[in-house]
């Protein structure tokens, strides 16, 4: 098995998804916000090019049955419901309920990812549900790579998606003999090593959280660099990211008396 990391949605070809289990990663904020919308209960996240597209797919439920829900330049959009605020998404906000979710980075992400064996959504909130997961699907298969998708932010390196991508790439590889690791996971691994068990300097050093909390969202990224806090397992199916159902294993087939 191999194991890479890819630095932004710009960067992969269908050919680097076709056939591999790919983690989808943006830890500030899609990522996070997609993961606490499902453990609210919600139905499942659609990801949207735009806000026209997400209203659009809006028209196709009963207005109680959606959310609209999204951010350009980090602010929520005109006329939708809710933003890009992991704690705006609760059971009484988006429970029973679908959310078109359209933002800069995280959703653009995912669309890059058609023809991948599986795809699940990860970000330190649920980095370690999400190994167990890969792992576990895997093993399911009896083949296939892993792909890493740190989406960055806006066209650009994200240090904390890069992070979180070191950490589920060298979580990985940990319980899988001779699995290999690329030279994009081998530099994310580094960075895990020196930011993993200090998150609060990555809170820091990372340029878009310092974005983010002179734009008066401290909280969130509070809330998406707490370690392992909603142990949910996303996964990103027919164009929807929904709660991720364990493969069942197959029974060794009876034999039959004669």
């Amino acid at each position: 098995m191999h194991v890479d990391v890819a630095f932004g949605a710009a960067s992969v070809s269908p050919a680097d998804v076709a056939g591999r289990f790919v983690v989808v990663i943006d830890v500030l904020r899609a990522s996070t916000t997609m993961v606490t919308a499902l453990a609210a209960g919600a139905r499942g996240v659609v990801p949207c090019e735009s806000a026209e597209d997400a209203v659009s797919r809006a028209r196709a439920f009963d207005r109680s049955e959606v959310r609209l829900g999204g951010e350009r330049r980090m602010q929520r959009i005109d006329g939708f419901e809710l933003g890009n605020s992991p704690s705006e998404y609760t059971v009484s906000s988006v429970g029973g309920r679908t959310v078109m979710l359209t933002t800069t980075n995280g959703t653009s992400a995912l669309l890059a990812t058609s023809g991948a064996e599986q795809v699940f959504v990860a970000g330190l909130v649920n980095a370690q549900a999400t190994v167990a997961a890969v792992r576990q699907s895997r093993r399911a298969l009896g083949r296939g790579d892993v792909l890493i998708i740190a989406a960055g932010q806006e066209r650009r390196f994200a240090l904390e998606d890069a992070v979180c991508a070191g950490r589920i790439a060298r979580a990985v590889i940990r319980a899988m003999s001779g699995a290999t690791l690329g030279d994009g996971a081998r530099t994310a691994a580094l960075l895990h090593v020196r930011y993993g068990a200090a998150l609060d300097r990555l809170a820091t050093d990372a340029r878009h959280a310092i974005a983010l909390r002179d734009a008066g969202f401290a909280d969130d990224v509070a809330d998406c660099f707490a370690l392992d806090r909603v142990p949910v397992v996303a996964q990103y199916v027919d164009r929807m990211v929904t709660r991720w159902a364990p493969p069942i294993a197959r029974r060794p087939a009876r034999a039959t008396a004669t």
